[in-house]
């Protein structure tokens, strides 16, 4: 059954207030009181399992700005696209941690960005470790949405990715249903190995809202099923499929938005009630207060980095019945969702 209310999920801590990933957003998460946060995982050359967005790490850390790396800047094709930068993978873990971190998005947030260059990446171990004391000290179940990323890619590198995760979530103590974990990704291969490999937890499938699915446009080609195909009811690839796979979905909000050409919602979509019938829980992402991703009909004003109707948008995803959000303002999640 859904919950009453959704779970509030930090999005990688709380970057509307932090560089994202960082010590400090995850503090402030947690002391705000969030459900769970999110850390999405890439690897280092020598296998850390490191808590970043992306393998490409020069908008997110002052790497560009270090001499001794510039000759480290290379173009890879990644999922398909080709991108031009540093990549973890390129670098030891004892190289990343001494990097510092920056905002993503230094004009929208100009309040994260006065935090640049005082705090280094983080290893999924330190996030593990930091949800798990926060738990105790807090008297309360905390959880860890853990991200999968670029599976598909790091393993075309050599990497053994599903193990490498499940070995770290058992070496914090977080492999066997203590603590409230869900694994996700874009990719639904690494998800059945990880569970294969005995890991407990809830398994969930990040559905982009358009575009396919990287491992299986690996293993398919043109065949593979696009993400829309994915969340219907009706496709072979669809819904019930999934069902069979996963235990549950996260998709992009506009699939539950649904809007048109000018930006006006018709939702709440029927998304969320097919996959429920289905015996899924649904997430969505991500819940973001400012005018720059909001839809256009909820915008106020013309500065992107102003707060819209926020409040509006929101209750259209709430009133969908939706099981979890990612927001990277936790007060303002609570305060909405809770």
């Amino acid at each position: 059954m859904p919950r009453r209310r959704p779970l509030v999920i930090g999005h990688r801590g709380a970057p509307g207030y932090r560089p994202e990933h960082t010590r400090s957003s995850y503090d402030l998460a947690l002391a705000l009181g969030v459900d769970a946060v999110e850390p999405d995982v890439v690897f280092s050359a020598d296998g850390v399992a490191v808590v970043r967005h992306e393998n490409e790490i020069g908008s997110t850390t002052d790497v560009a700005d270090r001499p001794e790396f510039a000759a480290r800047r290379r173009t890879k094709t990644i999922d398909g696209g080709e991108i031009t930068g540093w990549f973890t993978e390129d670098f030891t873990w004892a190289e990343l941690a001494t990097l510092r971190c920056r905002e993503r998005l230094p004009k929208l947030r100009p309040g994260s960005a006065s935090f640049d260059g005082t705090q280094p990446p983080l290893r999924l171990r330190d996030v593990l470790d930091l949800v798990r004391e926060a738990s105790l000290d807090q008297g309360r179940e905390i959880g860890v949405v853990l991200e999968i990323k670029h599976a598909t890619y790091f393993g075309s590198l050599g990497y053994d990715v599903a193990r490498a995760i499940a070995d770290e979530l058992r070496a914090a103590r977080w492999g066997d249903g203590e603590l409230p974990l869900v694994v996700e990704s874009f990719e639904s291969t690494v998800l059945g190995e990880v569970r294969e490999l005995g890991i407990r937890g809830t398994y969930v499938y990040l559905l982009e809202a358009a575009g396919r699915p990287y491992d299986l446009v690996a293993a398919r080609g043109a065949a593979a099923p696009t993400y829309a195909e994915q969340a219907s009811p009706t496709s072979r690839d669809g819904l019930d499929a999934l069902a069979r796979l996963v235990d549950g979905i996260s998709v992009d909000k506009r699939m539950i938005l649904a809007p048109d050409r000018l930006g006006r919602t018709a939702g709440p979509s029927r998304i969320v009630a097919d996959a429920h019938a289905r015996g899924l829980r649904v997430f969505t992402w991500t819940c973001r207060p400012e005018n720059a991703f909001l839809l256009a009909s909820f915008r106020r004003g013309r500065d992107k980095a102003a707060f819209g109707d926020y409040e509006s948008e929101w209750q259209v995803i709430a009133d969908a019945g939706v099981d979890g959000v990612f927001v990277d303002h936790p007060d303002l999640g609570l305060g909405f969702f809770g």
